[in-house]
């Protein structure tokens, strides 16, 4: 890794404000009687439902944090609504189970889509340039969820089976209509998976940096301290810490697109490819001999379980 400069964190009093969208892609038709309708949560039937639960998905969790904080105005939200740098673990552990209850609630999806934007609605100020942000501005929190999706693509091609083309397009359409279960404008929607390749590589090209938030976590990531009081001391230090923080790190490095990685100052090398490569390998072969009860995270798990309680009923 090349040696930079760490950042000082970015500070603001300034009133929240809603910066206006920018959505160079295609809007997705939203008809009458689809309004009228509603949102409709993604069931147990979904590609989704078997995807983003899956427990793999933790070895690509500092990667989708990665990307999303490489985006300059979430990564200014982050540092001046949270305590990020001291308790860098808070915002994983807070965030991820009602994100997860979007997908598995079933009919209490669109209730928890709900509260999870509304979650958002008092972060907002200005960056560093004086330019205003908000968390609800449909640019940033589109590019979120975007993350997640791609995220479940990410995870089949390097620890899974990849996805066919068509299966992507299911998925994307599933992540679609997952979207809509958080209430927000559908405009920065691509319509199709052909349509977000092209998005997804507009944002790699044009709006994604190295942050405060990216150069503190390559920098200091492996100093990061226990997530919890109990787990404090020698096992932390000596062994989890490398491993989780470590690990993650050396993950996320190696499963970011290379051309994020070299703008991030990232070393990855011929041996920790191959090393990545094995890694795959591994986790293919022992992920046929677990029982399919223990693949998934805790929520999935008992979404599934109530999914096939009432198929049975």
């Amino acid at each position: 890794m090349r040696d930079r400069k760490q950042k000082t964190p970015p500070s603001s009093t300034a009133q929240p404000a809603m910066d206006p969208p920018r959505c160079p892609h295609k809007v997705v038709p939203i008809t009458a009687s689809a309004r009228a309708a509603g949102p409709v949560p993604l069931s147990a039937d979904s590609l989704t439902w078997q995807l983003f639960g899956d427990l793999r998905g933790l070895l690509l969790i500092a990667r989708t944090g990665t990307l999303q904080n490489m985006h300059p105005e979430i990564s200014t939200a982050l540092v001046e609504h949270s305590n990020f740098f001291q308790h860098p673990w808070h915002r994983l552990l807070r965030s991820i189970p009602p994100i997860l209850g979007v997908v598995y609630n079933g009919d209490r999806a669109v209730c928890t889509g709900r509260q999870v934007r509304d979650f958002h609605r008092g972060i907002g100020g200005h960056n560093s340039s004086g330019q205003a942000y908000h968390a609800l501005n449909p640019e940033l929190y589109y590019w979120a969820h975007a993350t997640f999706f791609e995220g479940q693509i990410a995870l089949c091609e390097f620890f899974g089976t990849p996805l066919s083309e068509a299966d992507k397009e299911r998925l994307y359409q599933e992540s679609i209509q997952w979207y809509a279960l958080y209430g927000l404008t559908m405009v920065p929607v691509p319509p199709d998976y052909a349509s977000f390749q092209r998005y997804w590589q507009q944002m790699i090209d044009t709006r994604l940096q190295n942050t405060a938030v990216t150069d503190w976590y390559f920098r200091n990531g492996h100093s990061v301290p226990a997530p919890y009081d109990w787990l404090r001391g020698p096992l932390w230090n000596w062994l989890l810490r490398p491993i989780v923080s470590g690990g993650s790190q050396w993950l996320a490095t190696g499963t970011l697109p290379p051309v994020l990685r070299e703008r991030l100052g990232l070393a990855w090398t011929a041996r920790d490819e191959r090393l990545l490569r094995g890694l795959g390998h591994v986790t293919r072969s022992l992920w046929q001999l677990t029982p399919k009860h223990w693949r998934y995270l805790p929520t999935a798990r008992r979404a599934m379980q109530r999914a096939a309680d009432g198929s049975r009923a």
